[in-house]
């Protein structure tokens, strides 16, 4: 179903900033050259000490243009919802739960294997990212991490506390998780990043007159991360009580089109096309936040394209109904759901 424009949605629910307010400290990483020094010390990551000894597999050519998307598995998909907090200063996230149930569907169709986490308290968000990491991805193309929460400049909401999110990431690096190295790791993060408005300007139209064979190569640790923020740095998202966050509605809706068709990067432009587009806020009384706009910022150390192949009909080769859901069983029991 094709969304809204900004008229339609004006008549449903109602617009509101999924927010709460500690700079995010970005660095670099140092590449073991004698020539090369670091501008700082810890790696963007949390990863304070890269060691240079692990090794892991090879998923793909070199060179080639495509992450391997052919895979047994397509991966896990952990979704953490919160509408829920024991701060007292946050209220409840009333739409996040269509938020959530469509964004699980579109990750099932896409062949993901999907875990939901209700309001968690962090350590137990710790707990099930670190046993992810543990997990044997093997047989997977891809991670896929989804947080839907209040948020801050640098900081997400857990049910109890706030926290850093690179807690979400850091456990995922190459050199931490080898079975995920050279895959790539895809983290979708619905929440504010400060209390800044953005009030738009109006656009009128103006007229005016071979590939070379190698054994084995070095990768960051850093490296194959994709993170996908609903909106810029220290500005506040968008949530509609009634049809869920403008940045999970457009990112379903693009998914679902053209989730096979095209890159994840070139669908990850159309997503921000929609929700600069299409969404408005609809807050008649009061002034400040009416009419207010948005767009989704894309952090990207990925070193191919994310294209996803489509999910065979029927069993996989060799596979048994049997073994399929005893698979599924494995993977769920990994996990404990919290409610």
């Amino acid at each position: 179903m094709m969304e809204q424009p900004v008229e339609e949605n004006k008549r449903k629910g109602r617009d509101i900033p999924d927010n709460n307010h500690e700079e995010e400290e970005r660095n670099n990483v140092e590449n073991g050259h004698d020539k090369d020094q670091s501008d700082a010390l810890p790696d963007a990551f949390g990863t304070k000490l890269i060691s240079n000894n692990v090794v892991a597999s090879m998923p793909t050519e070199k060179y080639a243009t495509h992450y391997n998307m052919n895979h047994k598995n397509r991966g896990l998909a952990l979704i953490f919802n919160h509408e829920f907090f024991d701060i007292h200063n946050l209220k409840p996230r009333t739409g996040t739960d269509q938020d959530r149930k469509n964004l699980e569907d579109v990750l099932r169709k896409l062949g993901f294997e999907v875990i939901v986490f209700q309001d968690l308290r962090y350590h137990d968000i710790e707990r099930q990212i670190k046993q992810a990491a543990r997990y044997d991805h093997t047989d997977s193309d891809c991670l896929c991490i989804s947080v839907l929460t209040h948020g801050d400049t640098g900081i997400l909401y857990a049910r109890d506390t706030q926290y850093k999110p690179d807690i979400l990431w850091s456990y995922f690096a190459a050199d931490r998780c080898p079975s995920l190295a050279g895959k790539p790791k895809i983290f979708f993060l619905q929440a504010c990043q400060g209390d800044k408005l953005d009030g738009g300007v109006i656009l009128s139209r103006t007229e005016t007159d071979g590939h070379l064979e190698i054994d084995s190569y070095r990768i960051p640790a850093q490296a194959d991360f994709l993170v996908v923020y609903s909106t810029v740095k220290g500005y506040y998202s968008w949530r509609n009580t009634t049809r869920g966050s403008w940045f999970i509605q457009a990112l379903c809706e693009e998914l679902r089109t053209r989730g096979f068709d095209v890159d994840l990067g070139t669908i990850l432009t159309f997503v921000s096309q929609r929700v600069a587009f299409d969404f408005e806020s609809n807050c008649p009384d009061s002034p400040t936040m009416h009419q207010q706009k948005q767009i989704p910022c894309v952090m990207s150390m990925l070193t191919r394209l994310i294209q996803f192949t489509r999910v065979k009909e029927g069993l996989e080769e060799n596979e048994t109904l049997q073994k399929q859901e005893k698979r599924k069983s494995t993977i769920k029991g990994l996990f404990t759901k919290g409610k």
